[in-house]
């Protein structure tokens, strides 16, 4: 006992130094509030931005300071406080109507470009002072809907035929603060040190810190829906965008000017809205602009507007104080949504003693105790206030998530997965049965446990019979993950079951067979029977390279079918399924994969993360079955690399990629050959061969690459082709060849007919889609070892 209250009476005395000074900033005249405002102190980096109400608050220990209070447009004010306790205050800033200095320009030039050129100039002067700087962060996320979300709500119901005509309001909240540091020329860290969230929201996605999503609006290039757009004052801006002077306004007893800009194109992607900057300084000290419609994917969202300020600290060196960003969209006018950040920056250390050697692999990192402080800790940083709005949602939330739910609230007849609870979930309706001419008609049933024992622990479970071939089928996995971030892996599985022949290229669902057997008897996959156990641990042996080694012991058999049965075509019989070379494997694995991406650590997991950049992977695997020493019915070792990539190009293009390289010059079983990826007929699927069918090719030697180029609407703007230019139509091409080769011991026990490409194999092609649906029409030519499958148009959707 007289250890905790030794505790409480720490931690008490911590905390007892700090005091709160809280604000509300007005027009003096009108008297509505200034949203946004800045406060600052005299004389140090601390400072806040008020918020949409105009209210702020500052933590401060006792004593006397100089609070300077400014709004663009406004006299600022100087208050003089002696604080020795929690305070209110209220500023009332006065409107300065301000005369247009002159400014020099060439004869017949616009005013507002000489601006813009002074400024793009104190922006590189701005470059060369900065070595590295430190901050802290607060940052507040909303949630904004029409209906509630509650934690049991994994997907959002869309109402066809209904438009959502509701008003916003917020249904999620997530508040933090961190630690950011950068150092030149592209080093950067965040550190998570205290996080919240509504009741309703998990703490693993509250990771969008202030410095992760800043958008620098002193950088050239500003990264929005993965699409480069060019900043107000970047090195190219006056080419690009159209400028005019509105106003000019004070600030801090200086003048300001006010400047409207667009594209001069509006058919190109980027911004307009209002800029401000400081005469004679030239410094950008603020903005208020929005994505215009070219930067808008598929005309999905009604508001995109940023809004940031920037204030001088030692040395002259202008820095953000804040970044908002306010989002609202209406996809299809059947679900309104909108999302709303708001950040402040403060505390900076600038050009200060900070090390390359402080920066590791770790971009992201919620510290241990992130999630273990109390109320008096967020009591005690610095913060922005909550609206009226935000503190009724957050009592709205906690009152729906404090209502118990039963398993009907969680119920849905079009579902695949009913959730029993955040960690059970059972088979939904639509899982319940399937289809194929092996097992007939089928009853499915399966449990899940997920994220039990602290996050370490994930099993599966499910369990077949087949009505015609009357087997009883399982299928039985789990995973426990350990280490401090659960970077090794333990897998266990054990089956016995019908699985499909070369899966692992199959890239249809379950439902499109079923499906396409029972309306019309036609069913793209091949089956066997396969039973055993496999197990395998793998693990971060480095920051950058994952490896693992298991075991696999499996009894493979032919599958006959058993069931003619079809809504349709009743006259037409199932084709015969393939036969597959019976043996029992008992096999050695290992596998290991290079992957450079740096990560986030969410407290839990430790997680690779892309921001848009150039990344390539590197990996591979073995399988090593062994007569004598394992007593496996078959001699082979069969070696597979994989080198993929992923490839920024020019604007928002982008280029993937993914080579691979098989080796087995042993007889290996026909059923564990390399199959090319192919498709049903008028279907096609990214990263797959779209003129050859399912199982067409196989091998277990070659060489496979398959490509796709993502344009965008990039190219019909480049190009400048009227009406093409302002529609939301992304083009994408892909090209596919494959060297593949069976070994003649593979040969001498095949009982299958096949084609080897002992000269590449090529096909090419592209695909036109919208921005807002994920369809895509594709058409595909093959250029070399032609058939009657030449030339192809396929659907490219995901739920087929």
């Amino acid at each position: 006992m007289k250890i905790i209250l030794l505790l409480l009476s720490i931690i008490s005395s911590i905390y007892a130094d700090q005091i709160s000074l809280k604000g509300k900033i007005t027009d003096r005249t009108t008297g509505e509030p200034l949203s946004f405002a800045n406060v600052r102190i005299a004389g140090t980096t601390t400072g806040t931005a008020a918020n949409y109400e105009g209210n702020f608050e500052l933590k401060l220990k006792p004593g006397n300071y100089v609070v300077i209070t400014s709004f663009i447009g406004y006299k600022s004010d100087t208050l003089n406080i002696q604080l020795n306790d929690n305070k209110t205050i209220l500023v009332k800033l006065e409107p300065i109507p301000v005369k247009l200095p002159e400014v020099t320009v060439f004869p017949g030039e616009n005013p507002a470009n000489e601006i813009i050129r002074r400024a793009i100039a104190a922006k590189l002067e701005r470059e060369k002072k900065i070595d590295s700087y430190i901050f802290r962060a607060y940052t507040k996320g909303l949630v904004k809907t029409t209906k509630d979300i509650t934690t049991s709500d994994r997907s959002i119901g869309l109402s066809l035929g209904t438009q959502d005509t509701g008003s916003l309001k917020i249904t999620g909240i997530i508040e933090n603060e961190s630690k950011g540091y950068f150092k030149k020329p592209d080093y950067y860290k965040d550190e998570i040190i205290a996080r919240k969230q509504s009741a309703n929201t998990p703490s693993t996605i509250n990771i969008l810190t202030g410095g992760l999503l800043l958008q620098n609006f002193y950088t050239n290039d500003i990264q929005f829906f993965n699409r480069p757009l060019v900043g107000p004052i970047a090195d190219d801006a006056l080419s690009y965008y159209y400028y005019i002077i509105e106003d000019t306004l004070a600030m801090d007893n200086k003048n300001v000017f006010q400047i409207f800009f667009e594209p001069i194109d509006k058919a190109d992607p980027g911004f307009f809205g209002k800029i401000f900057i400081e005469d004679k300084s030239f410094n950008l000290v603020k903005l208020d602009v929005n994505l215009n419609k070219a930067a808008n994917p598929g005309g999905l969202f009604t508001l995109i507007n940023i809004f940031q300020q920037f204030v001088p600290f030692e040395n002259q060196i202008v820095m953000p104080i804040d970044y908002r960003i306010f989002v609202e969209g209406n996809f299809l006018g059947l679900a309104k949504f909108g999302f709303e950040l708001n950040t402040i920056f403060h505390d900076y250390e600038i050009n200060g003693n900070l090390n390359k050697d402080f920066f590791d692999m770790v971009v992201i990192k919620v510290m241990p105790d992130a999630d273990k402080k109390d109320s008096t800790y967020w009591q005690s940083i610095q913060s922005i206030p909550n609206t009226l709005a935000e503190v009724e949602a957050y009592s709205r939330i906690d009152s729906l998530e404090s209502i118990p739910r039963t398993f009907w609230d969680n119920f849905s007849i079009l579902s695949t997965t009913l959730y029993l609870s955040d960690n059970y979930s059972i088979s939904g309706p639509l899982a319940l049965y399937s289809f194929n001419h092996i097992t007939g008609h089928a009853l499915n049933f399966s449990f899940n446990i997920y994220n039990e024992l602290d996050k370490r622990l994930n099993m599966s479970s499910s369990f077949v019979y087949g009505f015609s071939d009357k087997k009883f089928q399982s299928d039985i996995r789990a995973r426990y993950f350990l280490g401090d971030y659960r970077t090794t892996t333990l897998s266990l599985r054990a089956y016995n079951e019908l699985t499909d022949l070369f899966g692992e290229s199959v890239k249809y669902d379950k439902m499109t067979s079923t499906l396409a057997s029972l309306l019309g008897k036609y069913d793209f996959r091949d089956y066997y029977y396969t039973k055993g156990i496999e197990l395998k641990i793998t693990g971060d042996v480095f920051p950058i390279l994952r490896g693992g080694i298991g075991f696999i012991n499996r009894t493979d058999n032919n599958a006959f079918s058993n069931s003619n049965f079809s809504l349709f075509n009743k006259s037409k019989a199932y084709r015969q399924n393939k036969l597959i070379y019976e043996t029992k494997i008992n096999a050695i694995t290992a596998e290991f994969a290079f992957d450079f991406r740096k990560f986030l650590e969410d407290g839990y997991y430790r997680r690779r993360v892309n921001f848009g950049e150039t990344y390539i992977s590197f990996g591979g695997k073995a399988i090593i079955s062994d007569q004598s020493l394992l007593k496996s019915g078959l001699d082979f070792k069969y070696y597979e690399l994989n080198l993929s990539g992923f490839i920024p190009s020019f604007r928002s293009t982008i280029f993937n990629f993914l080579l691979k390289g098989i080796y087995s010059n042993d007889a290996m079983p026909y059923q564990m050959m390399y199959s090319l990826p192919g498709n049903i007929e008028s279907s096609g699927k990214a990263f797959s061969f779209r003129t050859m069918r399912i199982g067409e090719a196989y091998g277990n030697k070659g060489i496979v690459l398959t490509t796709q180029y993502s344009f965008g609407d990039e190219l019909f703007r480049l190009l400048k082709i009227p009406v093409l230019k302002d529609l939301p139509l992304n083009i994408t091409t892909h090209f596919n060849s494959a060297l593949l080769l069976i070994s003649d011991k593979s040969k001498s026990i095949l009982q299958q007919p096949f084609e080897e490409f002992k000269h590449p194999f090529y096909e090419i092609g592209f695909g036109v889609g919208h921005s807002l649906f994920p369809l895509v029409v594709e058409f595909t030519w093959r250029l070399n070892y032609r058939t009657n499958n030449n030339f192809v148009i396929g659907l490219n959707a995901f739920v087929l």
